[in-house]
This record gives structure tokens, sequence and C-alpha cells, in this order.
């Protein structure tokens, strides 16, 4: 497949998933999962351990095969595309888990999300941008990102994301483990991200957070699609506040 595909028309969605399932050998992780992302929206993913939110995310990024149904990108299939072509698709993934290059500095982790980029002016003015959305890496960037804490390190790992561009920037739990004061910067960042014209598929177990800044949102449960609405109706659904919304 072509890494110059063409805009999708404003009608069709930027990804769209239809049936999609996956397994881990003989365990179904999702049992036909269907959603869609239009350009310029912020599109969460809810769910508890195990709903198979991750598996998702991977799935787009071809990390994991899927057993099932379809992944359209741009209204492709993208069956055929190998995991180190999604990127330069303008598919960006910031897994769990962050995965930095912790005895490397911040800097270093910064250029390496541009590595699939050769046009310098371009990537010196987002390692600004990044800076700019951050200022407390630009304050660390000759650290080692081993050195972070850990609030620091999500927002490297999200900046690096940025530093390829993409189309549609996945975040996966970003808040997890984080201060609440800590997730309310990194929420501010999206939601600034987001009205900026940056489409986000956002996966989160904090519910609450998620949906304040979002679109629209999808819950997963065992595998399968529970809940699907806009973000305002999600956050006053009886059924979504007794499970994730303590009340």
């Amino acid at each position: 497949m072509s890494s110059s595909i063409q805009p999708p028309p404003l009608s069709q969605p930027l990804l769209q998933i239809e049936q999609l399932q996956v397994h881990y050998g003989s365990v179904q992780t999702l049992a036909g999962v269907s959603l869609q992302v239009q350009r310029g929206e912020l599109v969460t993913l809810l769910g508890s351990n195990g709903a198979g939110k991750s598996t998702t995310l991977r799935a787009i990024s071809r990390l994991e095969p899927a057993s099932g149904g379809r992944i359209l990108w741009h209204g492709a299939d993208l069956a055929a595309v190998p995991a180190h072509r999604t990127l330069k698709l303008g598919i960006g993934h910031c897994p769990e888990g962050r995965r930095l290059l912790n005895r490397q500095s911040v800097a270093f982790n910064l250029e390496l999300g541009a590595y699939l980029r050769r046009d310098r002016d371009g990537i010196a003015a987002d390692l600004e941008r990044c800076y700019a959305l951050f200022p407390r890496l630009a304050e660390r960037r000759q650290q080692q990102a081993g050195a972070l804490s850990g609030g620091e390190q999500q927002m490297l790992a999200i900046a690096r994301a940025l530093m390829g561009r993409p189309e549609l920037l996945m975040l996966d739990e970003p808040s997890l483990g984080l201060a609440p004061k800590l997730v309310r910067e990194v929420m501010a960042v999206l939601a600034e991200l987001h009205g900026n014209g940056q489409t986000i598929l956002l996966v989160e177990q904090n519910a609450q957070a998620a949906l304040e800044i979002a679109d629209r949102g999808y819950v997963l449960e065992a595998g399968r699609i529970q809940l699907q609405d806009n973000a305002a109706d999600l956050l006053k659904n009886p059924e979504l506040k007794a499970a994730y919304l303590g009340s």
C-alpha cells in the first residue's frame, strides 16, 4: 500500500474498524469490535483491565494480527500493511508503559520519534513545539529519560509520538500511575492538541478525565463494545457511572 493515500472525503471516517477479532492462541481477545474515528475527533475507548483496549490499538498498528474483520484507513484495508509502515501512513502509537530509551537524553528520544522524516527544518520546529507544550521537557532536554519523574516520562512519550507528525495519534493509558495533578496536565495538553485539529484515539481507564475532553466514546468489555455515545451523554449514563465513575 502506498503512503500517499489521499485524504478521505468528509463523509468517510479516517479510521474505521469493522467486526475486528483478535485471538491469542485459542483465547479470543476481541470478539467483533466496530468503531470509527472521523478526522479532527477525539474519541475515547474505555474499559476495565483485560477488556481488550490495548489489543485494539495494537491491531490498528499491525502489532497484533487480526483473525477476522477489517481495519480501514482512509477507506483502504490495512490487512497487507506491515507494522513498520503504519507510522509512515500517519498512524502514531504512544504505547502503555512509555517504552522510552532510558539511558538516552530527552532530546534524543524526541528526535527518535522523527526517524522517518527528512525535513530538518520541520523537525527542528516540531522539537520547539513539543518543548512549548511540555516546558519541563525543555528544562530537562539533556537529562537521561530514565531520570525523569513518571509524569515527565509520560509527557516525553506523548511528545515523541507527536514528532512523527501523525494524522491519528493513538494513546494507551496516558494517565496510568500519575498523580491527579499530572493527570489534569496531560489531559489539558490532549485537549489543546485536539483543539488545534489533531485527531486522537484515547484508550483510558480514567473514564471521567477522558470523557471530559472527548467528542465521543466507546465502552469495551470482554472484547465487545457495550456502549457508545457522545461524551456528554456517556458522562450522564447511569450504567457507565455505576461501573466507572463511582456513583
